[in-house]
């Protein structure tokens, strides 16, 4: 990595050291908010808008140039990587993702397939490799996956879920096929990660989007293990952010799985929750939804959670969540500018 890129904003406070502003880059910053993201979509499918490597390459840098952040994070989702294993994936309107085979049996477990996503997935890297030549020398890349329990659960329940039924059926109902799926989703998960810091990401996100649904003694138990195998075998090479929703009780077992950014949802208080973990450095954590009030309501929370932190060094400021297809984009904007121009 070269001196400019290693020196940047975003990946000075990921180790925690003092930087000239706090860094901001936010979840799905590019995304359908955005009149931009559109034009680029068009009629493609989600899937196939996933796998262009142009497309994806251009919204990734539209976003980080329309806004200004710190960083920017690849286009893509968590989902096409269960593709590979045998999954039929589709992307419905008004549903979202959906598996037409889901995992509920040990023979759907056995039946999965392993296989190099640099052979399976060739995409990825194109579209990486492309926006690192598209973005400003100084804005790193943010790659990203699922970690186990967020990807089996989607494999298992095919789609969105409340409840977790079947998750939880399978769960509890037998924990050797439980550690069966998720010992081969966190092989491909690794593989996958590995593949996109080769291909030139600075950073990585593990999204644990699903996670909250856990009791502490049920993350522990079933998904502890996993989660940190998957960070041991990817530490060292790039700074990664661990991010899970929800339940601010599992963030203490999250710090134990490991991550070099502990990412917070608006659940929980950040300073204190920063203070607890020793963390070096955290990311978070507004709330989504108050960038869809009125912009005085946005300086003000913004300005709370910043006065907060007052100058601490290693905090990366982002959203609880990602940004909802509601959300005006000047709210945006107005966030962005006052996070990089605010002063202790």
């Amino acid at each position: 990595m070269d001196s400019v890129l290693y020196n940047s904003t975003f990946l000075k406070a990921c180790r925690g050291e003092k930087t000239d502003h706090t860094p901001i880059w936010l979840n799905r910053q590019a995304g359908r908010y955005m009149e931009e993201y559109h034009q680029v979509k068009g009629n493609t499918k989600s899937l196939d808008f996933f796998k262009t490597p142009h497309l994806a390459a251009q919204v990734t840098c539209d976003a980080q140039r329309i806004l200004g952040v710190d960083a920017a994070i690849l286009f893509a989702d968590l989902l096409p990587i269960l593709e590979p294993m045998g999954l039929v994936l589709d992307y419905l309107p008004g549903v979202g993702p959906n598996i037409d085979n889901p995992v509920r049996t040990n023979a759907d477990i056995d039946a999965l397939s392993i296989q190099n996503s640099s052979e399976a997935m060739p995409y990825i890297a194109e579209a990486i490799q492309l926006i690192r030549r598209e973005l400003p020398q100084e804005i790193p890349l943010i790659g990203f996956g699922g970690a186990p329990f967020t990807l089996a659960s989607y494999a298992i329940e095919g789609k969105g879920s409340r409840n977790y039924v079947f998750v939880k059926r399978l769960m509890y109902g037998d924990e050797v096929a439980w550690h069966e799926l998720l010992t081969k989703i966190t092989t491909i998960t690794i593989d996958y990660l590995n593949y996109q810091i080769d291909s030139g990401v600075q950073a990585v996100q593990i999204f644990d989007s699903w996670v909250g649904c856990l009791s502490p003694f049920d993350y522990r138990e079933y998904v502890l293990p996993h989660s940190r195998r998957l960070i041991e075998n990817i530490s060292g090479r790039v700074p990664i952010i661990h991010f899970g929703t929800g339940n601010p009780a599992l963030l203490p077992l999250m710090a134990e799985a490991g991550g070099d950014v502990m990412a917070l949802d608006w659940r929980a208080p950040l300073v204190e929750s920063w203070d607890k973990l020793g963390a070096t450095s955290v990311q978070g954590n507004l709330d989504p939804i108050v960038l869809c009030a009125d912009r005085s309501a946005v300086i003000r929370t913004a300005t709370a959670l910043l006065d907060e932190v007052n100058g601490r060094p290693g905090h990366i400021f982002n959203l609880g969540h990602g940004i909802i297809p509601e959300t005006p984009v000047d709210n945006v904007k107005v966030l962005v500018d006052l996070v990089q121009e605010y002063q202790v």
